[in-house]
């Protein structure tokens, strides 16, 4: 599938994001108007992307603990050469999320235009 490269670059720019708390990298990825969600409590949560990077921006980095990057790609679904959804696993600290990841090409290249993350376990730090 063609943009695959370049869909990749875009996933990378997200891991590092959430890596370092790097909302410049963060704000790059997302396009301006998508939103977040979970239902981990059994409601749905939405979240704009405003609201998410202000949050990110308060937060202390895995990198800056040195924590070891623990990051995949576990599924990428072409809905058209213009549009994918990729499914991630990412540890933060103790916390293991599994995202899915809704991406769109467009003129500024791929754009994170929603995000549906799970906290998939949390793991006991030695």
């Amino acid at each position: 599938m063609q943009n695959t490269s370049n869909l990749l670059d875009a996933v990378q720019v997200y891991f590092d994001a959430l890596y370092e708390c790097d909302i410049v990298k963060l704000n790059a990825v997302f396009h301006e108007t998508s939103s977040l969600f979970d239902a981990d409590n059994g409601k749905i949560f939405a979240e704009p992307i405003e609201s998410f990077s202000r949050d990110v921006s308060t937060r202390t980095s895995p990198a800056s603990k040195k924590q070891e990057r623990e990051e995949e790609i576990l599924m990428i679904d072409y809905l058209s050469p213009i549009s994918a959804t990729v499914k991630i696993r990412l540890r933060a600290h103790q916390s293991v999320f599994v995202d899915h990841l809704g991406f769109v090409l467009g003129e500024n290249g791929w754009k994170i235009v929603s995000k549906i993350w799970h906290l998939e376990r949390t793991v006991e730090i030695a």
